[in-house]
């Protein structure tokens, strides 16, 4: 079957637990799964379960997909994600964010963990993302136009949509987090970086780096969705800290903001609801 046949095919095993129309999409990256503890959940579906969906392999990825509503309003949340450098393809790194939009999801917005680069970021600290830059050496996009999905050739202009960033920031804000706004630098992984490819990607104008969120913020914008960003900077990037990097501190300083992570993320959602319905 094709990649449409397959949408269709994952959509209607969903659709058969639970008739459901999202009005946002979550996805939610390393250690801030817990945002789910604080929505009403209608359903939990494994993603071992729903055809052609790829479990992930990582720590802190639970690997669910959750049907929610907070105050009325319906979403769907990917309880973690898959990554390129699992050894999946683009395509399949990328089929969520397309399930997501073909479930009737308008509005995404992506979560991450990531490296903070700006000499004034601190672990915790969080960065609403207002641009990106690609560099995974990879494409979502790449091969024959699914025409059914969207144009060849998306315009990414506004790839992260100001107003959403704006009220994704004012929610952070409101909680007494620490954020920003900056450039996400999206790389390959799975080895952090090098002090040298730090110091590259700082004069390039990045302000963060990490391993996910740029496929899917490309598919997403290929399928028409609205998309904001944040990242949750839970390490300084090589050179800029002190010690050696790890996975299990990066759980660890997720882990220690989640709370006021998934206060905000609910707090943007109510917030979002009104703009989005209005366009």
């Amino acid at each position: 079957m094709g990649l449409i046949e397959n949408l269709k095919e994952s959509a209607d095993f969903i659709r058969a637990k639970r008739q459901f129309q999202p009005q946002l999409a979550v996805t939610l990256g390393s250690g801030l799964a817990s945002f789910v503890d604080h929505v009403e959940v209608l359903e939990r579906i494994p993603y071992a379960e729903i055809p052609h969906f790829s479990p992930p392999s990582v720590e802190g990825h639970p690997g669910q997909l959750v049907l929610a509503q907070i105050k009325d309003i319906p979403l769907l949340i990917l309880q973690g994600r898959i990554h390129y450098y699992e050894g999946h393809s683009m395509e399949e790194v990328v089929y969520p964010t397309r399930l997501m939009a073909q479930l009737g999801a308008k509005v995404m917005v992506l979560t991450n963990a990531s490296g903070g680069m700006d000499p004034q970021m601190k672990p915790g600290d969080f960065m609403v993302i207002e641009d990106h830059i690609n560099l995974t050496g990879a494409n979502p996009l790449r091969g024959p136009n699914v025409d059914a999905l969207g144009v060849r050739f998306p315009d990414m202009t506004e790839a992260y949509d100001k107003k959403l960033c704006a009220a994704l920031e004012e929610s952070f804000q409101r909680q007494s987090l620490r954020v920003s706004r900056g450039v996400y630098c999206g790389v390959a992984g799975p080895n952090y970086e090098t002090p040298a490819e730090v110091r590259y990607l700082r004069q390039i104008g990045g302000h963060a780096v990490g391993m996910s969120t740029v496929a899917e913020a490309i598919a997403a914008r290929h399928c028409g969705m609205k998309v904001c960003a944040v990242a949750c900077i839970t390490n300084l990037a090589a050179g800029l800290g002190q010690g050696s990097l790890s996975h299990e501190e990066v759980k660890e300083v997720a882990q220690k903001v989640e709370m006021g992570f998934a206060q905000a993320l609910s707090d943007w959602c109510q917030a979002v609801f009104g703009y989005t319905a209005s366009h």
